[in-house]
């Protein structure tokens, strides 16, 4: 198995950690985001993922893109140790949180939208980060809010789900641009729990190969 990312992608992150948690063994090629204009556009990755994004899996043959799916994907195939459990209405709940971090968070402070404000748009370095801030902070507060109802020692109860997994890159996210986790106790707490596990330590974008 081979994943295809780079060592600050978010996206990317999210994935490391499902595969180690699940104790899936993968060569990790990394994609480097801004080296030589982004490796993402050069032509031979390109017909791995038209998307010109990272991660990309490929599974014996078998290729998939966009974290989400990926995750989901192996869930199916790989059930040892399912991140996504239990009756319907709590599956939806775990999606639902994952996906207000994948949809609502992380499509407005990617890289590439972060780089479009800035060179195409002339936004200062300043109103980039506030950009950012505001758009983290809002999903956050609602997130903090949602996990009264749902929290043990992570999003859901006392075993790490595909919340947990998209939870913790976001915080990373968070703190590397300055935004502030005073408000937020909980999430402070349930990353801080997650940060403890071998497969965060692993899956730590400081701790890949390709780490700058």
């Amino acid at each position: 198995m081979k994943l295809y990312g780079y060592w600050r992608s978010t996206a990317a992150y999210r994935v490391r950690i499902a595969l180690t948690a699940k104790e899936i063994g993968y060569e990790n090629i990394s994609v480097d985001l801004v080296k030589s204009g982004g490796e993402q556009n050069h032509a031979d990755y390109l017909a791995l993922n038209p998307q010109k994004l990272v991660p990309t899996l490929v599974d014996d043959g078998f290729t998939i893109s966009q974290s989400m799916a990926i995750i989901e994907y192996l869930d199916e195939v790989y059930p040892q140790f399912l991140l996504i459990s239990g009756n319907a209405q709590q599956k939806a709940k775990i999606r639902a949180m994952a996906q207000s971090i994948a949809c609502d968070i992380h499509p407005l402070n990617n890289l590439r939208v972060l780089q479009y404000l800035k060179k195409s748009l002339n936004h200062s370095q300043a109103e980039v980060d506030e950009w950012y801030s505001n758009w983290i902070s809002l999903g956050f507060e609602a997130i903090e809010t949602q996990l009264f109802n749902t929290k043990g020692l992570y999003c859901f109860g006392n075993e790490i789900s595909l919340a947990d997994v998209f939870l913790v890159p976001q915080v990373y996210n968070a703190n590397r641009f300055n935004v502030s986790m005073d408000n937020y106790p909980q999430i402070n707490e349930i990353n801080s729990n997650c940060l403890q596990l071998e497969a965060f330590k692993i899956s730590s974008p400081d701790n890949q190969h390709d780490a700058k």
